[in-house]
């Protein structure tokens, strides 16, 4: 089992940056990647960004690309979402995921076992 717990979470203008943070701690082995998902009040979960936690390999969702960045600190066992240029539709709580992702589809909720309490990024116009 893996426990996870996000950071970094805020209200910013539109615009604006913010870094978010998950650390995980517990068995790590039995998982291939990690992800950031997104779900905003009367919305399916989204996959954001998620990253191969071997190779590094990165997805990203076409809404944020060229905006958000997802990295790893393997020996912190942190993953990171930078997130520039900020939107109010970006507006959600952002969750932490750990799990098994194939890489034959986009992320899905289902390919992940492990999951964050979430942290709020509220963006204003």
């Amino acid at each position: 089992q893996v426990q996870l717990v996000e950071s970094g979470g805020d209200s910013v203008q539109a615009g604006g940056s913010l870094r978010l943070s998950c650390t995980a701690s517990g068995l790590t082995y039995n998982i291939n990647s990690m992800g950031w998902f997104r779900q905003a009040p009367g919305k399916e979960r989204e996959g954001v960004a998620t990253i191969y936690t071997a190779t590094g390999r990165t997805y990203y969702a076409d809404s944020v690309k060229g905006r958000f960045t997802i990295s790893q600190d393997n020996a912190k066992r942190t993953m990171y979402l930078q997130m520039n240029s900020l939107k109010s539709e970006d507006t959600a709580m952002y969750y932490c995921a750990a799990g098994n992702w194939l890489g034959l589809w986009s992320p899905r909720v289902s390919d992940f076992s492990n999951w964050g309490q979430g942290t709020q990024v509220t963006v204003s116009s």
